[in-house]
């Protein structure tokens, strides 16, 4: 057939003719084409899995499965980075041909590598369609790539994308499908009704004002496409337009039938779509339908509020839930309270506004209802009837009340002079410490309890705390910190805050910290008060104490004298020794006949990197039990979401994280990177020799490991993690090391939120990229040991078994129980390249940056475990210093937190 002569109907209409072992012809009165979506490795895991565990026939089965289930073309991706897509694509595809019942469709090759399209094409039988090519790497490539795609005798879908980036709006739609049609037909006479294209069908109702319009300008396009470019076609994905409501199949379903109702009325004529997430349009519930057509047509400015509030409502098994908005009839005192008690910001300006109208001075609307609600928050949270979560939505509320007085306080000041009366409390994470969840819920916590708040954020200086305490004349310093280094820190700003002759009450608080560093560290060398919180809970009552007149002189006292004790009982427990000397205990290491071990050498020697990694597969193996944890809530998942006291509360919780990570992924709001490394090693006593390549006859870098010295019962070893490696001489060993991020692009996204008085979602969207973070290490390390070392290869474990450990070889991290000298960290990034290959960088005190992130090494061996160093000697400080090349004091400062003696 000659190319250059169009496909015509019987009424003269260009038709797109397509096959596989049996025609597929598309006419203006054909129905929807549908293409089945599930044998794509980015779509589906299963057929992921399978393709990569060379399943074929299994793979097979999905493919029959999608021509039985109707679909009329057969979309075949295999963009996976572990995977050699090219040979799966062709060993797939040839498979494919074998099976009359699967071949008798018309295939799409479905890349976004050329050779990796190429090689398909030439295995296709009959007319098959390219997914896809652009204008992307200009028009050169372009032409090249249809020439062959016209060559080879395929249609071709078009992206509207250009040099300048992907279309994103109408205009942007238009003008570049008509630049790549004009020089598909004119210069490289592509068939027009060989062409499809794609102008891009994107999320809405993501809460961003500029997506409102993503699905009018998909119609919009469309319908220019098909009465602006004769015998063009137009497809998409579908299931792109509902990102935001994942999870929610009722609303999805809905979505997608309606999404498609109006395409194809503006002449959509093909798409991927999955049948099982469509519902019947007639039967779509007519106030659902009204919701989401308004959000698609973008027909009202409060549509995506009303459709997230809906959607709550038809989870699960869409049973709609009748709203109380009885509420609204209240006086505007009680309307204030209930929206400060449940978290309600949707009337926050309106009903604060009428209070304004109502108070003679705009002050006392704060002092008066708003402090009110606040006071009933409280009272709530204290009696334990409310949770933390909870609290940080009243704070939200709270704060855009205030925002929306702040004009109005700030006139009346001017004219007035006034001064505020609140209670103030500086906040700060120490300097070389970036992690600040934990100072951001008690900021909240005190926020809602009527205390002013100067947060000066993370790595701060104690220069700079005690100028700005000394600034706002604060009533209050809280230090917050998480890695050991910050206790040294907090030490260094006591005693600053005594050099200068301050006397400001001092609140220690963090993760690393505890009552009796503070009592034995801190106090000493502060003559002020000293108080260590425990958590959030705890710093109301503290905080109120510390600044009343009345109660400090009594804190003061009761504080200085319970550390006085405990600095005495532990001196007195110190005199007990139960630790060996060094040399014992290294002569007390684990015994493994290293004769009899099969080492297993990995896939490559050296550093491979994992950029913008699909957050969604991450997702799959987040652990959420820390996740609640981080707010308060105290429960194993998933049997928390049932708990009788915080279940529905935990509940709320977890869905809010999932509509987070819905968001992050739909709006590529986050993006994860890693890089892993695999050397040849061996150990040296208690150190670990890393070589450039298998001879072994240089060394890269040499990690410094430490060793248990506390007195063991018979037959049990002193551990080291250099035990796990085999001795140089005994074996042809190996050891990796990793170093993961799921929290580049965080920074805009806490300013945006910050920017919003909205903390629970700032606090969130922290909770939620640490757990990715986790999760991208766990998905790593299976990685490694299935594929990239390959020690285990057969391992199959499900999310609640890795979450155990189940598995062989551990990754623990320097900073941690096994390994808590953090300066470690510093000769593992140099190994990995760590900033160079992900973003991740270390602060002076060895913390990582963004917070976000996970580093450490993987160790193989059958009895590696996890254990805690425990107190170590000064005969083994001296051992470790003279290793490292450093000073006694050197050491002592980096390990001060396992000695067994005071420095």
């Amino acid at each position: 057939m000659d190319s250059k002569q169009p496909n015509l109907d019987q009424n003269n209409k260009i038709t797109l003719r397509l096959s596989g072992l049996e025609p597929l012809i598309i006419t203006p009165q054909s129905n929807f084409v549908n293409v089945g979506e599930r044998t794509n490795v980015t779509g589906s895991k299963r057929f992921a899995r399978l393709i990569k565990e060379e399943k074929y026939d299994e793979a097979l089965e999905i493919a029959r499965d999608q021509v039985e289930g109707g679909a009329q073309i057969l979309d075949v991706n295999m963009d996976e980075g572990m995977l050699d897509g090219k040979a799966a694509m062709v060993k797939f595809l040839n498979l494919i041909a074998a099976e009359p019942d699967i071949a008798r469709i018309p295939i799409m090759i479905d890349s976004s590598k050329w050779e990796i399209i190429e090689a398909g094409l030439k295995c296709i039988q009959g007319k098959g369609v390219v997914n896809s090519i652009s204008l992307k790497e200009g028009e050169e490539t372009f032409i090249e790539q249809a020439t062959k795609v016209k060559r080879y005798g395929a249609a071709v879908i078009v992206m509207a994308f250009d040099e300048k980036g992907q279309a994103d709006t109408y205009e942007r739609r238009i003008e570049i499908c008509k630049r790549s049609y004009d020089i598909l037909v004119g210069k490289v006479g592509f068939p027009k009704e060989d062409i499809i294209f794609d102008p891009n069908i994107f999320p809405v109702a993501t809460g961003i004002e500029e997506h409102n319009n993503n699905a009018v300008d998909f119609f919009r396009a469309t319908r220019w496409i098909r009465e602006n470019l004769p015998g063009a076609h137009v497809s998409g994905g579908v299931s792109n337009v509902s990102f935001s409501f994942r999870g929610n199949n009722p609303v999805r379903e809905a979505m997608h039938s309606a999404f498609l109702y109006h395409a194809i009325k503006e002449g959509m004529d093909m798409g991927i779509v999955n049948p099982t997430m469509l519902e019947v349009y007639d039967d779509i519930p007519k106030d659902l339908l009204e919701r989401v057509e308004d959000v698609l047509l973008n027909r009202r400015p409060d549509a995506t509020e009303r459709l997230l509030e809906f959607a709550e409502t038809v989870k699960g098994a869409g049973k709609v839930q009748v709203k109380d908005d009885s509420w609204r009839q209240e006086p505007v005192e009680k309307r204030l309270e209930h929206a400060l008690v449940k978290g309600i910001v949707e009337f926050i300006d309106e009903d604060t506004e009428e209070a304004r109208q109502k108070y003679e001075r705009p002050l006392k609307v704060i002092e008066g209802p708003l402090m009110d609600g606040m006071n009933v928050v409280g009272d709530l949270f204290g009696a334990g009837k409310m949770f933390l979560p909870q609290v940080v939505k009243s704070a939200r509320v709270m704060k855009k009340a205030v925002a929306y007085l702040l004009p109005f306080l700030e006139e009346e000041k001017a004219a007035n002079n006034d001064q505020s009366s609140a209670a103030k409390i500086l906040l700060a994470t120490v300097k070389g410490d970036v992690h600040d969840i934990g100072k951001n819920i008690v900021g909240v916590v005190l926020a809602c309890n009527n205390f002013d708040i100067v947060d000066l954020g993370v790595m701060v200086p104690a220069e700079k705390i005690l100028e700005a305490a000394v600034e706002h004349k604060v009533d209050a310093i809280g230090l917050s910190g998480l890695i050991t280094p910050s206790l040294d820190e907090m030490v260094h700003v006591a005693k600053e805050m005594e050099r200068r002759g301050l006397q400001i009450p001092l609140m220690i608080g963090g993760a690393t910290t505890s009552r009796i560093h503070t009592a034995v560290k801190i106090d000493p060398v502060y003559s002020g008060s000293v108080v260590h919180v425990l958590d959030a809970s705890k710093s109301v009552p503290v905080a109120g104490e510390l600044i009343s007149k009345e109660t400090y002189p009594n804190i003061y006292s009761r504080v200085k004298t319970e550390y006085a004790r405990l600095r005495d009982d532990h001196a007195n427990r110190k005199q007990v020794k139960n630790y060996i000397p060094y040399e014992e205990a290294q002569a007390n290491r684990l015994q493994i006949d290293w004769t009899a071990k099969k080492f297993v050498q990995p896939k490559f020697i050296g550093n491979k990197t994992f950029n913008d990694y699909s957050l969604e597969e991450i997702a799959q193996y987040i652990d959420w039990t820390p996740f609640f944890s981080t707010w308060m809530l105290k429960g194993k998942f998933p049997r928390i979401l049932e708990d009788k006291v915080v279940g529905k509360e935990a509940r709320k919780l977890y869905d809010d994280a999932q509509e987070m990570i819905r968001k992050v992924i739909a709006n590529n709001l986050l993006f994860a990177n890693a890089v892993v490394g695999l050397y040849p090693a061996n150990s040296v006593g208690d150190d670990i020799e890393v070589y450039t390549n298998d001879s072994r006859s240089e060394v890269l870098k040499t990690f410094h490991m430490l060793r248990q010295q506390g007195k063991k019962g018979s037959g049990l070893p002193n551990l080291s993690l250099a035990d796990f490696v085999a001795p140089k001489g005994q074996g042809s060993d190996y050891m990796g090391a990793f170093a993961v991020t799921a929290g580049i692009g965080i920074e805009p996204l806490i300013e945006q939120y910050e920017k919003d008085h909205d903390d629970y979602n700032s606090i969130m969207i922290k909770a939620v990229a640490d757990r990715l973070a986790e999760a991208f290490a766990e998905l790593m390390h299976a990685k490694i040991r299935k594929e990239l070392w390959g020690y285990a290869p057969q391992e199959a474990f499900n999310n609640e078994e890795l979450i155990r450990e189940r598995y062989q070889g551990i990754r623990p991290a320097p900073g941690y129980p096994a390994c808590p000298e953090h300066t470690e960290k510093g000769i593992l990034f140099d190994l990995l390249e760590v900033e160079k290959n992900t973003g991740i960088s270390l602060t002076e005190s060895f913390a990582m940056y963004p917070a976000a992130s996970v580093s450490g090494f993987y160790f193989m061996h059958e009895e590696a475990k996890y254990f805690g160093l425990g107190k170590i000697e000064k005969d083994q400080v001296e051992s470790y210093a003279s290793r490292k090349g450093w000073t006694i004091e050197q050491a002592e400062k980096w390990l001060a937190p396992n000695l067994s003696y005071d420095v």
